[in-house]
């Protein structure tokens, strides 16, 4: 069978590309270690970065941001707009610490306004891995395919023991709860998971419930 192979590249190509990646890694874990390993824990908040203002998950997000802040815990997000940025505008306006790891694309949008404290990265596997690994706890709002994977990166990590099992709190029961659903008619029917590992998923519609949870010792 022929391998695969969409973009070409000599070996000389292939090892400075590598070279180039691997450096970019470094950088990227060396600076995020260094800010988020001198702060608490904190939560992140995930979410579409096109969430309007106006939308009622945009004023959910803002103010769960800003709970989490006047209880002295991080906010983490993308840096981005939308729900990423309700979150950082409300632990902002609580005086509280508000992170955003964006990431450098030719097209990605600029941070959003409101962080105390700024990453940016280079590649999406770092971005991704500093977004769980200093956190003590998860809320998910409605979002497209970049909040789906991040979700199914946090369970895969669940479901093989691969992180401790912060709380996760899904917001928005309408939205998830058909997701939930499938996981545990198809999946765990067919024996692909362990339907165990579906408890510990919490849907919510309000951010005082999301708070209660998160901020349970």
């Amino acid at each position: 069978m022929t391998a695969l192979s969409t973009f070409p590249m000599s070996q000389a190509d292939t090892a400075s590309a590598d070279s180039a990646l691997l450096a970019q890694i470094h950088s990227d874990l060396q600076t995020a270690t260094a800010m988020l390993s001198a702060l608490r824990p904190g939560v992140t908040i995930f979410g579409s970065a096109r969430t309007a203002p106006e939308a009622p998950a945009f004023r959910c997000a803002e103010q769960l941001g800003h709970g989490l802040a006047e209880a002295g815990v991080p906010v983490l997000t993308g840096g981005g707009p939308g729900i990423m940025e309700a979150a950082n505008r409300g632990a902002a306006a609580a005086g509280g610490v508000s992170v955003g790891l964006n990431i450098e694309l030719p097209y990605e949008q600029a941070a959003n306004p409101h962080l105390t404290h700024q990453l940016h990265f280079h590649q999406f596997l770092t971005r991704k891995l500093m977004l769980t690994r200093y956190s003590r706890g998860f809320a998910v709002f409605p979002g497209g395919f970049g909040t789906a994977d991040e979700l199914l990166e946090l369970l895969v990590a669940f479901h093989t023991d691969r992180g401790v099992r912060q709380p996760l709190v899904l917001i928005d029961t309408a939205f998830w709860s058909g997701l939930i659903d499938w996981f545990r008619s198809e999946l765990g029917s067919r024996q692909m998971i362990d339907l165990h590992n579906t408890d510990f998923i919490q849907l919510v519609d309000d951010h005082e419930a999301a708070l209660k949870i998160l901020l349970d010792e």
